[in-house]
């Protein structure tokens, strides 16, 4: 008995010792924050913790918070190890409707990418219904007017979302075995394919398998820019545009609308575990570099353990320099030993970024600060260590 209460006392000092070691608060953190109307957890996190993405460990204080995910204008949060303030109330929540909850994190920076763009695979658009023609022979489609859909098989009344692809994602084994695996993008506009199924589709082919490894295809990028209603179905379906941001037109085409693009009711939190060599593949524009609140593309998703509200840190490799001090220009020792020359210099910290959006191979994350640009290519470790 004596040693089963021993056990669960050095249980309970390491737990303790370990939510200590891990909260670092900023030098002017309050006993006690009242929740603000445009606030978002990130926010609060970031003002009064070192570290943000330990937002759980201020939930840890304050069980009055049923859920973590909720918390609204008004609601009263203890810091600082739980100690209450000088009246000695404790902390208190309001009752509030979830639509009024604060969010995780800035969502008006993302809203193109929360509810607009999609990620799929390829048997999604391989049998994807798609557009054929607008009513009275028309070039484009809006609003009011009808589209004419082969091979759509859905009961008038069906809502139906309109996409049109953006480009295609895939990685190749690199030529150097110490090097992470390449990742690319081909841009709808590229040379590579053009407005037919067939050329936009990913071609399986001796291509894929190298001496290095196979390539991968991670996936299509999809806008969603309308809503369709059918009226008729059959051979060529007709369905009415009832909402799009730009004009219809033939060889766009038809998904089920996605009823719930994105996940509200996360916290920022570091990952148990980072996937191998994950890295930023691309940008929500056509930038050479971007920096806080804007969206990247990174190269692993839920098949790799990748969830909304995971917080990564942002590194880029370091540079492989020639030691000209010990191994001068056309010395002995420079011309027998190369590879001694040269040295690979550390990773360089970039930022942090807050993934928001996961699917199967790829995921969105919103940087949240940077203190130099982030490029494509930058890889991504556990924010509480250094690589």
């Amino acid at each position: 008995m004596l040693k089963k209460l021993l056990s669960v006392c050095t249980a309970a000092l390491f737990t303790v010792t370990v939510y200590a070691a891990t909260v670092e608060w900023a030098d002017h953190a309050p006993d006690r924050y009242t929740v603000q109307k445009g606030d978002t957890l990130w926010g609060i996190s970031a003002r009064f913790l070192k570290r943000p993405w330990h937002w759980p460990e201020i939930w840890h204080d304050n069980p009055q918070v049923k859920n973590p995910h909720l918390i609204y204008p008004g609601d009263e949060l203890v810091l600082r190890d739980g100690r209450v303030g000088r009246d000695g109330f404790g902390p208190h929540v309001r009752a509030g409707d979830d639509n009024a909850a604060i969010p995780p994190i800035p969502l008006s920076a993302l809203k193109q990418w929360l509810k607009n763009t999609r990620i799929v695979d390829e048997d999604s658009l391989r049998y994807a219904p798609h557009i054929v023609g607008i009513e009275e022979d028309r070039l484009r489609g809006a609003p009011g007017q009808l589209v004419y859909v082969r091979g759509l098989s859905a009961q008038p009344g069906t809502r139906l979302a309109l996409v049109r692809p953006l480009g295609r994602y895939y990685d190749m084994p690199p030529v150097d075995d110490n090097a992470p695996r390449e990742v690319h993008r081909q841009d709808k506009q590229s040379e590579a394919f053009h407005d037919s199924r067939k050329q936009l589709l990913w071609q399986h082919g001796p291509n894929e398998f190298t001496l290095h490894g196979n390539v991968r295809f991670l996936g299509y990028e999809l806008l969603d820019y309308g809503v369709v209603e059918v009226t008729r179905n059959g051979d060529v379906s007709s369905a009415l545009v009832t909402s799009s941001d730009f004009e219809a037109r033939a060889g766009d085409y038809v998904l089920p609308i996605d009823e719930k693009p994105y996940d509200s009711e996360y916290v920022p939190h570091a990952p148990s575990k980072v996937p191998d060599n994950m890295r930023v593949i691309a940008f929500s524009d056509a930038f050479n570099a971007v920096g806080p609140r804007q969206v990247v593309a990174l190269s692993r998703g839920a098949e790799d353990g990748i969830e909304n509200g995971q917080t990564f840190s942002l590194y880029q490799d370091g540079e492989t320099v020639v030691d000209r001090t010990d191994y001068p220009d056309s010395s002995f020792r420079r011309l027998f030993h190369p590879k001694d020359a040269k040295a690979k210099l550390p990773p360089e910290f970039v930022g942090h970024v807050l993934v928001f959006r996961t699917f199967q191979r790829v995921s969105y994350g919103l940087v949240m600060d940077a203190i130099k640009p982030v490029h494509v290519g930058n890889f991504l470790h556990d924010p509480d260590t250094t690589p």
